[in-house]
Formats: C-alpha cells, sequence, structure tokens
C-alpha cells in the first residue's frame, strides 16, 4: 500500500496541488467554553507544525498552507457543526485538526467531515464511542481512547493505597465513558465507588451535587470534569464544605488554571494525562516554549502531531482529497519508514517526495493500532506545593 502511495505521488499531484497552490486546514477546537484555558496551547502547536511546513517550501510543489480557527465551544455540537460548516463550505479547508471535545468531535465527523469526505484528526477527542462510530476511515486521533485512561487511573489509584472513592462526571459523551471506564476497572480491582454521579456544566452553584458525594463518601474524590467550569466548581464546593481534600484529575483537570484557582489547598491531588516520555516530546516542548506555547499543556503536543501527520498524508497521497489522504495517514503514522520526530517535518516532506517512506513519531509517540486509533502513553502527575508535577509515566 505505501509503495502504491508513494508512486501516486511521484507521478501525479491530483486535486490541483499539480501546480503551487494554497491549503486551508482547519484548526476547530473550544476557544471558548470549559477548556478553553487548553485550546490556545493545542493549536499553538497544530499551527507551528503548519509553519515549519510553510517554511520548508516542500509541501506538494511548492503549496502554502494556511490554518482557519473555529470555536467548536467543546460542549455545544450545534455550534461545533455550525463552525465546522464554515471552514468546509466558507473557507474551502482540505483537513481538519478537531474538534477538542469528544461530543462536538463526532457531532462534526457525523455532520460535516464524513458527508464532505473530509480527512479529521482530533488532537485531544478521547470518548470509547469514538472507536466505533462510523466514519469511512476519515476519521483519527491523536489521543488515546479513555477505555485505556479509565484502567491507568484505576491502577494510580490503587497503587496509592486508596480502595474507596466518589466519582462525578460531566454530562456528557466525554464524561460518561470516562467514568464508566474508570468504574468497572476500579471495581475490578477490588476497589469501592460510593457513588457515580453527573454534573453539568456552567452552573453558578454545584452544593447539591457535593452533598450527595460527601454523604456517600470516599477516600477521595474522582472528577472527571473540565477545569475551567464544573469540575472547579465541585472543587470549590468540597473545599468550603471539607467533604473532600484530596482530588483524581484525569486529563480535563490537568490544567494551570486548576492551581490558580486553588493552590496549595489541593495538594496531594494527582491524576494524568496523555504524554509521552520519548526524545521527541522533550524537544516539542523546547520548540513550543520558544513559541510562547505551554508544550506540557494537555494535548499541545498532539496538536503538533495531528497537523503534521495531516500534512505529511497529504504529502503522501499527492493529493488533498479526502480518501486519497485517509489512506495515507495510517502509512506516514506507522512503520516502517525513516523515523521522523518534532522540528524534522522539512525531511519527512522531502523523503515523501522522492517516493520514500516515513515512521512519524513526533513529541507524542504517535502510532495508531487500530482504525484511527492511538495507543499513547500517560504522565501521573501531582500537585505539590500548589503546582503540577511529574511523577512518572505509564
Amino acid at each position: 500500500m505505501k509503495k502504491i502511495l508513494m508512486a501516486t505521488a511521484a507521478s501525479a499531484l491530483m486535486s490541483g496541488a499539480a501546480f503551487a497552490e494554497e491549503v486551508k486546514v482547519g484548526v476547530l477546537l473550544g476557544f471558548t467554553g470549559p477548556l478553553e484555558s487548553l485550546a490556545p496551547h493545542i493549536a499553538g502547536g497544530a499551527e507551528m507544525a503548519i509553519a515549519e511546513v510553510n517554511d520548508s517550501g516542500l509541501f506538494m510543489n511548492g503549496s502554502t498552507v494556511t490554518a482557519v480557527r473555529g470555536d467548536s465551544t467543546c460542549v455545544d455540537a450545534a455550534a461545533a457543526t455550525a463552525a465546522a460548516e464554515r471552514l468546509v463550505t466558507g473557507e474551502g479547508v482540505a483537513g481538519i485538526v478537531g474538534a477538542m471535545c469528544s461530543g462536538a468531535t463526532g457531532a462534526v465527523l457525523t455532520s460535516v467531515a464524513l458527508p464532505n469526505g473530509i480527512v479529521q484528526i482530533s488532537p485531544s477527542a478521547t470518548s470509547p464511542g469514538l472507536s466505533t462510530i462510523e466514519d469511512n476511515g476519515l476519521f483519527f486521533r491523536m489521543a488515546p481512547s479513555d477505555a485505556r485512561q479509565g484502567e491507568i487511573m484505576a491502577d494510580i489509584i490503587t497503587s496509592r493505597g486508596i480502595n474507596e472513592v466518589a466519582l462525578t462526571y460531566t454530562n456528557n459523551d466525554y464524561g460518561k465513558g470516562l467514568a464508566d471506564s474508570f468504574a468497572a476497572a476500579f471495581e475490578a480491582a477490588g476497589g469501592t465507588v460510593t457513588i457515580n454521579a453527573a454534573h453539568e456544566e456552567g452552573k453558578a452553584d454545584y452544593s447539591a451535587e457535593v452533598g450527595a458525594l460527601a454523604s456517600a463518601g470516599g477516600q477521595a474524590l474522582v472528577v472527571a470534569g473540565y477545569s475551567d467550569q464544573g469540575g472547579s466548581g465541585i472543587i470549590q464546593g468540597s473545599l468550603d464544605t471539607g467533604a473532600f481534600d484530596t482530588f483524581v484529575l484525569p486529563d480535563g483537570m490537568v490544567s494551570d488554571i486548576l492551581t490558580q484557582k486553588f493552590g496549595s489547598d489541593i495538594d496531594g491531588s494527582f491524576g494524568q494525562h496523555p504524554s509521552s516520555s520519548n526524545d521527541g516530546a522533550g524537544k516539542l516542548e523546547e520548540m513550543l516554549a520558544a513559541g510562547g506555547i505551554d508544550g506540557t499543556s494537555p494535548y499541545a503536543k498532539e496538536g503538533y502531531d495531528s497537523a503534521a501527520v495531516l500534512l505529511l498524508a497529504m504529502q503522501a497521497a499527492g493529493s488533498t482529497d479526502g480518501a486519497a489522504v485517509s489512506a495515507a495517514v495510517t502509512e506516514v503514522a506507522n512503520a516502517p519508514g525513516e523515523p521522523i520526530g518534532p522540528g524534522e517535518l522539512a525531511k519527512g516532506l522531502e523523503i515523501l517526495a522522492a517516493g520514500g517512506d516515513i515512521d512519524y513519531v513526533g513529541g507524542s509517540d504517535v502510532e495508531l493500532i487500530g482504525p484511527g486509533e492511538s495507543g499513547g502513553s500517560y504522565r501521573e502527575i501531582e500537585i505539590k506545593d500548589g503546582a503540577i508535577e511529574a511523577v512518572k509515566f505509564h
């Protein structure tokens, strides 16, 4: 398959790419909403990869790439769909990096990307339901499924001698999928979930939810929510009433916003988010920092990698056609081939233009293990002296 793709790229560039042109890529993220503090870092990562490709002058016979932002709002599926429609029909994007949250991602895929034949690569959507969604091979994600995160979180909690927790989750695809995955893994390991309760985003008062969680009790409270809204509200209510002082923080809660709000009041709380410990991770964090982007922020590295894989797949296919790009994504993302890390996109483009093979590793240790699925590893974190510190990788 890979050799066929390379031959196609070498012999004829399709979809108008035989001559230098502008190729637009949508960067569709939750710039407003319950994870708005993370979106700029993810977008910054994606746009850094795009700038690197442009600087090389090697993309599809000298074509240039333009990033066009759209706001998925994270939790408003209708708004996400409308933003995606604008990107595709109004701006003419050839592919989408996004969306950010799982529900918005599924809505965009079903209503926009799929009917328009557009490849969509999400840096951060983790719902297990996206593993089986109908996508005609057009959907990929750089973040691993929460089916795995739930197991990792259960392992981390039990390793700390905690065997009884209360659990609250944001009432959407992401929260429900992660809560179900975690509860099953934790109970299978002998733990007890005293309560498994949903909460809504954007409320001014979470006293009723905190009261129910407190009544159920537990050695810690698992908050499968969003740091900018509901998750912080639950923590604030818990601290105010003394209901809990130790919180377990999955990916949507690992943010500097949390430590800015609560500081050392949540010392001893811990959690995890997808991250890699390979050499490329450190290099990409340095690259992003030089551009004013926090590369340790959840999914910032995946933002870079999502855009890189999308553009490298276009180069491999010699086309911006969705079906052709889709067929090339796994080929450039997996072995065999010359390993390509962050800052080496020019090298990857050159190899592909010459008909060679690449294995894009990037900054998040990219490896697609199934239809559009990322393998992924996790960084365990703990709040110490009011700051997020890395513990180890899983």
